[in-house]
C-alpha cells in the first residue's frame, strides 16, 4: 500500500483524533493540528516519526 501524508484539523479529540489514529496505525504521515498540542502527546509518544503536531487556533 502506498504511504500517504494527511493534514488533519481538530486532531486532539472526536472524529479528528479517530482519523489521526487510524492514519497513523496504517503507517501514514500526519500533520495534526490542535489548539493545545500537549493534547497530542499520547499519539506523539506512540508514533514519534509519523506525527507532526501543529498548534492551530482559528479566530
Amino acid at each position: 500500500m502506498e504511504k500517504k501524508t494527511w493534514f488533519i484539523t481538530g486532531a486532539s479529540r472526536g472524529f479528528g483524533k479517530e482519523w489521526t489514529t487510524a492514519a497513523l496505525q496504517h503507517g501514514n504521515n500526519v500533520g495534526a493540528t490542535a489548539r493545545n498540542v500537549d493534547a497530542l502527546a499520547d499519539l506523539k509518544s506512540k508514533f514519534r516519526n509519523l506525527l507532526l503536531p501543529l498548534q492551530l487556533d482559528v479566530i
